[in-house]
Formats: C-alpha cells, structure tokens, sequence
C-alpha cells in the first residue's frame, strides 16, 4: 500500500502517526493492498478555499476526502478485480488548526482528532457517508472501533 503524506500546514504533526492509522484503516476495511492514497495537510487559508470550491462552505474545515477510483476494495477471491493494477483510492485533505481546536472543545489531545479525522477520510473514501441517521451510526460507529483497533496495537 502506498500512501504519501505532505505536510504544507505550517504545524509540526507526527505524520508517521497520520500514516499509522491510515494504513491500518486502509487494512482493516480490505483494501487493495496496491491501492495508493494521498494525505495532504494544509493550513487554514487553503482549506477555506478548498471547502468554498468543492463544498460551498464558508470557513475551513476540518477534513475532506476526494475520492478516485471505485475498484480499490479488495471483496475476497470470488470478486473480479484487476489483479495486479494499483488503484487510486484518492486524497485526503487534514486543517491541523481546525482539528486543534476541535480537539480542545472535545477534551482531546489534536494528535488524536488528527487520527479520528484521518480514519474519517478514510471511510469517506472507501464511500460511507453520514447525511442520513442510519449512514451516521454505521459510519461513526465503524470509525471508533478502528480508532479503537488501531490504539490497541500502538
């Protein structure tokens, strides 16, 4: 599995833990494991613009996920997929600035909602969503048991 960080956000983040749990979410929901992904952390500027762009919102957010390619999950021997062919599961955008004050309000350290927003991204990438009530716990209940995994095995 590749997955390629870049850190253009002006704050010091552990992004070998940013990695940490994305590849274990990537692992856990059965995912090529040539699938590539993408993390982008930028700072508050660009994520206002890039929630403006894409999501019509105002003010930056905290996280979003730009799907690429539909076949990267891996649904067992008797699904065929293009064996052999790396997938681009996509890109996720992280706003450290936003995730620290989250994380402040929430209790937690921002390491920890950057990890959270990391496997959110994931998900969202993987095509949950939480529009509706029932997408909601499916996607958050998913969410904090490979957060929960995941610290387990740290």
């Amino acid at each position: 599995m590749s997955i390629e960080i870049a850190n253009e956000s002006g704050v010091d983040v552990d992004t070998d833990a940013v990695l940490a749990v994305a590849r274990h979410a990537l692992d856990e929901m059965g995912v090529n494991p040539l699938a590539e992904l993408s993390v982008l952390l930028v700072d508050t500027d660009y994520m206002t613009e890039l929630n403006h762009r894409w999501m019509g919102g105002d003010g930056p957010t905290d996280v979003l996920a730009f799907p690429m390619d539909e076949g990267s999950v891996d649904h067992g021997p008797g699904e065929n997929t293009a064996a052999g062919e790396p997938a681009l599961l996509g890109d996720i955008v992280l706003c450290p600035e936003v995730a620290a004050k989250q994380a402040a309000t929430a209790g937690h350290s921002a390491a920890d909602e950057l990890h959270l927003l990391t496997v959110h991204g994931v998900l969202h990438l993987l095509g949950y969503d939480h529009a509706e009530p029932e997408e909601e716990r499916e996607m958050f209940g998913l969410q904090a048991r490979l957060l929960s995994s995941w610290r387990s095995t740290r």
